[in-house]
């Protein structure tokens, strides 16, 4: 009888050691699965960032060349502007010598 309580008590430990050593792994799947999907939703989250952080970049470089354009456009209008006046003063200028021409002295 011995022998029998002795086998018993080894088997009932065994199956608690077997059921606790389960628990165990079910919660450290549970664990690693949550820790999985926060890295999974982490990484989603940058890559959306960084497909914003592009746009934004993408869209700042279009402005920057839109701005360039129309500084050029500016500076090609001045220029054309400041030749108009320039033929218009020597034109002036060359009437206003037929008008009253230098005097020889």
């Amino acid at each position: 009888m011995r022998k029998i309580l002795i086998a018993a008590t080894a088997a009932i430990g065994a199956l608690s050691l077997a059921a606790c050593s389960e628990k165990t792994q079910d919660a450290t799947e549970a664990a690693a699965s949550s820790a999985s999907d926060d890295v999974e939703a982490a990484a989603t989250d940058m890559g959306s960032a960084m497909d914003a952080a592009g746009d934004k970049i993408g869209d700042a470089a279009n402005d920057a060349a839109d701005a360039a354009k129309d500084a050029g456009a500016d500076v090609a209008d001045a220029a054309s502007d400041t030749a108009a006046d320039a033929e218009q003063a020597a034109k002036d200028a060359e009437a206003a010598l037929d008008d009253n021409p230098p005097k020889s002295n």
